[in-house]
């Protein structure tokens, strides 16, 4: 009989080696594709949670969104990336899932800022509500930035206007528009509305018109011309309103802050000897205005340089400290002034002082045209 032979040492040897190995590398394995899976669920939430900030947190623009009846979530989702209001839209469907708000979205009008969060906007469009909008025109501000301002820098009207969702054609209708205000009075018919839109910060329901936005300005600029009985005191000093207001831009345009009434005074003192303004911003507007260089001898009424009297009509929206120096000017007798290149007013009362006045404190400014 043959016995059956026991398997040698070094046999027992390797296949008890080769079990070890296997199940390690499968650990191995397992925990590489662990790391992987978690290190991919973390990407994603972070790139969920940043998706989910606003576009431009530093934005002051609204743009208006049309959510019509009938629209699935993934085109509201879509037409809010498209108009730059949300980041993405795959993180807006997530949230509007994640917060059983996707089905609850309502159709409607809406003016939404780019520096709102996506839950910000879905709260928004959950609602319906009509929400309140900021708008900001500033004293000094025309109704057109001139073409050589850069955008960023533009503080006009229309720029204004455009901030809060307006279109061109909306806006260029309501700049245009003959509107029938007391603030108007004694206004020529043919002239634009520049000088009136009042600098201040306004809140208006989210449907709001471009018209609606101009009148509530004249409405404010009327109370404050009320408030302080300008028009009466503006008659005392032999202007009508009209010729109130337009003085006050030429001075809201010259002043630093601070020297509106001496100004005040010294265009007062010229117009009663019959002497040119002399103001430089009345041409440099006009040119700006016609889209032609800056020129001391521009042909133009509205350049003080040449033609004695005041511009045809404002060059800019005058703040208050303005409006009121025309009704109480300074009790100085200067004739002349300049901004110097420290941005101190100087004020003469001979030529000789004025020219002296340019050579000790204005060397840059005086270049300008």
């Amino acid at each position: 009989m043959k016995l059956r032979k026991s398997p040698s040492s070094s046999t027992l040897g390797l296949s008890i080696g080769k079990k070890p190995k296997k199940r390690l590398i499968w650990w191995w394995v397992a925990a590489a594709l662990l790391s992987i899976i978690v290190g991919a669920g973390i990407a994603c939430v972070i790139w969920y949670q940043a998706q989910l900030q606003p576009v431009d947190a530093s934005s002051d623009r609204y743009i208006p969104i049309a959510i019509q009846p009938g629209m699935t979530p993934d085109a509201i989702g879509d037409l809010l990336e498209e108009e730059g209001v949300i980041r993405h839209h795959t993180a807006f469907d997530i949230y509007t899932r994640l917060t059983s708000s996707q089905h609850r979205l309502q159709a409607g009008s809406y003016k939404l800022s780019p520096a709102e969060s996506t839950p910000q906007i879905v709260d928004h469009l959950v609602s319906g509500r009509v929400e309140q909008v900021q708008i900001t025109f500033y004293p000094g501000a025309t109704l057109v930035s001139p073409s050589h301002v850069q955008e960023s820098k533009r503080t006009d009207v229309t720029t204004s206007l455009k901030k809060l969702g307006f279109g061109d054609e909306e806006i260029r209708a309501a700049l245009s528009k003959q509107y029938d205000h007391p603030v108007f009075e004694d206004k020529p018919a043919h002239m634009d509305i520049e000088g009136y839109v009042y600098g201040e910060t306004y809140q208006f329901n989210a449907d709001v018109t471009a018209e609606e936005v101009l009148i509530r300005t004249f409405d404010e600029l009327y109370a404050v011309l009320e408030k302080e009985n300008l028009k009466e005191l503006y008659a005392a000093q032999g202007l009508n309103l009209y010729e109130g207001i337009t003085l006050a831009s030429i001075i809201q345009r010259e002043a630093i802050g601070g020297d509106e009434t001496q100004i005040a005074q010294v265009f007062f003192k010229r117009l009663s000897i019959d002497m040119p303004l002399g103001s430089d911003v009345t041409y440099q507007y006009i040119a700006d205005k016609m889209g032609v260089p800056r020129d001391v001898n521009l042909d133009s009424l509205y350049n003080t340089r040449r033609f004695q009297g005041l511009t045809p009509g404002p060059i800019a929206a005058p703040g208050l400290a303005a409006l009121k120096a025309v009704a109480h000017p300074a009790d100085t007798d200067y004739l002349y002034f300049l901004s110097g290149d420290d941005d101190v007013t100087y004020f003469g009362r001979t030529l000789e002082d004025h020219e002296r006045n340019i050579a000790e404190h204005c060397q840059l400014k005086c270049q300008i045209i």
